[in-house]
């Protein structure tokens, strides 16, 4: 999928891609691409991230995960930015789930906006391990336009980065204090069902929004779970 997301980020001034020592071919192809690829042992999303935002040549940095993809309408979008723009510090995008092979229209984790677009003298990427997010000094303007999420397409690939994003969520709740009671652990389980399926409307999904409801109900579950152990 590299390759797909590649493709939509030709019309930049460089592509860096960081690379934690993959054994897949994913170094080669993105050479074959222009791309210059550097090296680093993993530590955390956030810290691999800002090492490939201090590696730019710009101050103007667009940071972009390998299973996202920008649509043509917003790399359009993007390229007809004007210097008058220049007045915000970073630009914010819709995202939709793409899981399992099916395009998310419904549920929270569709039409969020997502900060990807902004100068590095304005701000940078918090350090943490996951769920990192874009700290900015300044406005930040929403762009009306999507990028494709590309985030599970097998549930084996799923229960995997399910793992390791619990344990890295217990860790940080671990450091911050944060522990449940068995009470309140298993009230989550009914009462997070109910907001992924219905509340947040992933019933509109099909059987994938299901699917995805269930799985993220799991995801609670596991991490105060792991929190506790």
């Amino acid at each position: 999928m590299i390759e797909r997301t590649l493709a939509q980020l030709q019309w930049c001034d460089e592509i860096i891609v960081v690379d934690s020592y993959s054994t897949d071919r994913t170094a080669e192809i993105c050479s074959s691409k222009g791309c210059k690829v550097l090296f680093r042992q993993f530590d955390g999303y956030g810290a691999q991230k800002q090492f490939a935002v201090s590696q730019a040549k710009n101050d103007w940095v667009l940071c972009v995960d390998a299973d996202e993809v920008l649509t043509d309408e917003l790399v359009k979008e993007i390229t007809s930015l004007t210097e008058a723009d220049k007045q915000y510090s970073g630009f914010a995008f819709r995202m939709n789930l793409v899981f399992l092979g099916k395009e998310f229209l419904y549920g929270k984790e569709s039409g969020r906006y997502f900060l990807r677009l902004f100068n590095r003298q304005k701000g940078g990427i918090t350090a943490d391990k996951v769920h990192e997010g874009i700290h900015l000094e300044g406005p930040v303007k929403k762009l009306k336009h999507i990028v494709k999420h590309y985030s599970y397409t097998s549930i084996y690939q799923y229960l995997e980065k399910f793992n390791r994003y619990t344990r890295y969520a217990a860790e940080m709740g671990k450091r911050k204090g944060k522990h449940k009671s068995t009470f309140i652990i298993l009230l989550a389980v009914p009462f997070n069902f109910t907001k992924y399926y219905l509340l947040e409307r992933n019933c509109l999904n099909g059987l994938k929004g299901f699917y995805w409801s269930v799985f993220s109900t799991f995801y609670h579950f596991v991490k105060y779970a792991k929190i506790n152990e």
